[in-house]
């Protein structure tokens, strides 16, 4: 059974940071694109990041590039979100997401792309 969980999230004041984990199994660990969504209240699913295990091409959401870093570290099956400087408008639960396939790096923001979801962690900015 395929399983994506994440976890690091939390309350945090403005301008500190976090990084965010996911852990695949369950035949997870195969899949080619591994991203990050997210989604605040009242608000649509968004996307944050996406990476490539195969060349480790990275996409970011415009408004995150400065500020966030994904990585994949293959030998533990994780994928992490490093945020730093973080402000209010990035308050959301995150959702980790992996295709089977290699996303092109234009189609990456979408959330159709994707096979497998976690849970979601919260992330909570306080000004």
């Amino acid at each position: 059974q395929v399983q994506l969980v994440e976890s690091g999230g939390g309350l945090v004041q403005a301008g500190l940071s976090l990084r965010l984990s996911c852990t695949t199994s369950g035949g997870a660990e195969s899949s080619e694109t591994m991203g990050w969504f997210r989604q605040a209240p009242g608000k649509a699913r968004e996307f944050v990041a996406a990476m490539t295990r195969i060349g480790n091409s990275t996409t970011y959401e415009t408004s995150v590039k400065e500020r966030f870093t994904v990585a994949i570290d293959n030998t533990k099956n994780t994928l992490y979100l490093q945020m730093h400087n973080l402000a209010s408008e990035d308050t959301a639960v995150y959702y980790c997401a992996a295709a089977t396939a290699v996303v092109p790096f234009f189609q990456r923001h979408l959330p159709s792309k994707y096979d497998y979801w976690g849970q979601g962690t919260q992330v909570t900015v306080s000004s």
